[in-house]
């Protein structure tokens, strides 16, 4: 019976890394699998999951107005399974469609993504998919000021944290950097270039 699974994680965890390995594992074996991600990431180009490591893969791009549920229908062949990249930007549209798809089609979907924003409110697609997913997993790393989890994001500009803002802003190591509720609470200005953070 297939399962509706959502792994997230902070920046910096290996969301990406880890849905590329599972794609890998799937192709080495012979079984087509559908990787997706949001057409919101546009760091790579469009319909494309990369890891920061320098892996990347094409992936079908999801816009807010695609049909999840009639694409998949569609498909000559059915996948495997279905990896989801940035999950985080899903509507809630889109989240009840990969749940259908789960029940009705009988195809395991795996969707990897943020489960909170900047400010420490949830995104929309994550809000769905932790109501609607049968498998909720953390994927862990740890804060940027010290060894605990990280378990937010701050948005950084200039070496300033900002906590206020549009909540739809792309980006990477340049803006956003994991930290523990602590170091969310009570920031550290810093510099987002690693040296003066000791890694």
């Amino acid at each position: 019976m297939a399962q509706f699974y959502f792994r997230y994680g902070t920046m910096n965890s290996g969301k990406s890394i880890d849905i590329l390995k599972v794609t890998h594992n799937y192709e080495e074996e012979g079984k087509p699998i559908l990787l997706m991600t949001s057409s919101l990431d546009t760091r790579e180009g469009i319909g494309v999951v990369a890891s920061r490591i320098g892996i990347s893969h094409p992936a079908v791009a999801i816009d807010e107005n695609f049909q999840v549920f009639d694409y998949v229908s569609n498909l000559a062949e059915k996948p495997h399974c279905i990896l989801i990249d940035e999950a985080q930007f899903l509507t809630k549209e889109n989240v009840y469609d990969f749940a259908k798809i789960v029940d009705d089609l009988n195809i395991p979907v795996m969707a990897y993504g943020l489960k909170n924003d900047f400010r420490n409110e949830l995104f929309e697609g994550s809000q769905y998919l932790l109501l609607l997913a049968d498998k909720i997993e953390e994927v862990k790393t740890i804060c940027w000021h010290c060894s605990k989890k990280a378990t937010m994001v701050l948005r950084m500009a200039d070496g300033k944290p900002i906590k206020e803002g549009v909540q739809l802003q792309i980006g990477g190591n340049e803006s956003y950097i994991p930290v523990c509720r602590n170091h969310y609470m009570k920031p550290i200005e810093t510099e987002i270039n690693g040296a003066d953070l000791g890694i």
